[in-house]
C-alpha cells in the first residue's frame, strides 16, 4: 500500500460482506476478531487475573515519574498507570487478535519506521483478502444502516448527512485524512450544516500501541466539551507522542489536558483508570460487525437512504460526489 492516495469510485455495498478491493488504498489495516466471550471494562476481571493476562502477552508496567509539559516549562503529575491491566481486559474483551494485528521482524537500518508500517499494513490486507467472504452476485441491495451509537460529533446534530469515521488517532492515513481532506469538508459542508461528523475509535493496537491510550484521552477530553480540541490536537502532534514509551505518550496527553485548560485530576484519572475502555471496545466491535477492515474507513449518509462505505484517506472529491448526490436525492 503506497503512500499515494488512489481515487476511486466508493461502494454502496453492504459492508458486512463486501471484501476489502485490492486497489484501496490510505488504510491501516487489521484482522477481524471473533466475537468477545468476556466484557471489556476493569470489572471484566479481578486485578489479579488481569494482571496475569497482562503478563502472559507480554504486556509490561511501564515507569512512572512527572512528565515535563515542553510548552511552558510546567510539570505534571501522573499516578502509576494501570493502564497495562486494563489493555488487557480490552484484548480479552474484543479477540486477541484484533489488537494483536501487527506482525514484527527486524528491519534494517536502512528502512524508515513508515516502509515497516507500510509493509505491516500491505500484509494484513492480504490476509483480509483471502479470508473475508465477496458479495453474493444478485443478492438485492439494502440500504445500509450504521449506527453513530453516542460518539462524539463535529458539527450541527442535525445536519442531514452524516459522515461516521472509524479511526485510529496514531494512524498515519487517519493524520492525512485530517489535515487533507477534512478541511474542505469543514469549510463546504460542516460549517454550513450539511454534514456532521461522527468520530468513533478503531484503535488498532498491534501495530499503533498508543492508540488506546489515544482514545481515551479523546474520550476524557469529550466529558468536559473538549474532545474537538484534544481530536485535533492528537493528529496534529501525532509525529510528537506516536513512537514515545506508552507511559511517556500517556503523560503527552495530559500536558494537551492541561493546554486546554481542562480539569487536570479528573482527566488523569478519567484516562489512567480507563472510565472508557468499554466504550472504545463496543465501538471496535461495531465497526467489525460493520465490516471495517483498516483505517480510516467512513460510512456516509443517513437511516434513510442508506450509507456509502469509502475506505482509506480518499481525497475530497471522493466524499464530495457522493454528499451532493445524497442531498440531491
Amino acid at each position: 500500500m503506497g503512500p499515494d492516495d488512489r481515487e476511486g469510485q466508493p461502494a454502496a455495498a453492504d459492508p458486512a460482506q463486501a471484501a476489502p478491493d485490492p486497489a484501496d488504498a490510505g488504510t491501516d489495516a487489521a484482522q477481524a476478531a471473533p466475537d468477545p466471550t468476556t466484557p471489556a471494562g476493569d470489572a471484566a476481571l479481578p486485578d489479579d487475573a488481569l494482571e496475569q493476562e497482562a503478563a502472559g502477552m507480554g504486556i509490561k508496567e511501564w515507569d512512572t515519574g512527572r512528565k515535563r509539559d515542553d510548552q511552558d516549562g510546567g510539570k505534571v503529575t501522573i499516578p502509576k498507570p494501570t493502564f497495562y491491566v486494563l489493555v488487557a481486559a480490552v484484548i480479552v474483551a474484543v479477540g486477541a487478535a484484533a489488537f494483536l494485528a501487527g506482525t514484527s521482524a527486524a528491519a534494517p537500518d536502512t528502512l524508515t519506521q513508515k516502509d515497516i508500517d507500510d509493509a505491516i499494513a500491505r500484509l494484513e490486507l492480504r490476509m483480509l483478502q483471502e479470508r473475508l467472504p465477496t458479495a453474493q452476485p444478485g443478492a438485492p441491495e439494502m440500504p445500509v444502516r450504521i449506527s453513530a451509537d453516542d460518539d462524539p460529533i463535529i458539527g450541527s446534530p442535525d445536519a442531514p448527512i452524516t459522515i461516521i469515521e472509524f479511526s485510529d488517532f496514531q494512524c498515519p492515513f487517519c493524520a492525512r485524512f485530517y489535515s487533507q481532506t477534512l478541511p474542505p469538508l469543514t469549510q463546504e459542508y460542516i460549517d454550513q450544516g450539511t454534514v456532521k461528523l461522527v468520530f468513533r475509535d478503531f484503535p488498532i493496537q498491534g501495530i499503533h500501541p498508543n492508540a488506546l491510550p489515544a482514545s481515551a484521552a479523546a474520550e476524557c477530553a469529550n466529558e468536559q466539551g473538549k474532545f474537538k480540541e484534544m481530536h485535533d490536537t492528537l493528529f496534529e502532534r501525532q509525529s510528537e507522542w506516536s513512537g514515545l514509551p506508552t507511559a511517556e505518550a500517556i503523560g503527552a496527553f495530559s500536558g494537551y489536558a492541561g493546554m486546554m485548560q481542562l480539569d487536570q485530576a479528573t482527566f488523569d484519572s478519567c484516562v489512567t483508570e480507563g472510565k472508557y475502555i468499554e466504550e472504545i471496545a463496543a465501538d471496535l466491535q461495531a465497526g467489525q460487525s460493520y465490516g471495517v477492515s483498516g483505517t480510516p474507513g467512513f460510512f456516509v449518509g443517513n437511516d434513510e437512504l442508506g450509507y456509502v462505505e469509502i475506505k482509506g484517506a480518499q481525497p475530497f472529491e471522493s466524499f464530495k460526489r457522493v454528499i451532493d448526490a445524497q442531498l440531491g436525492s
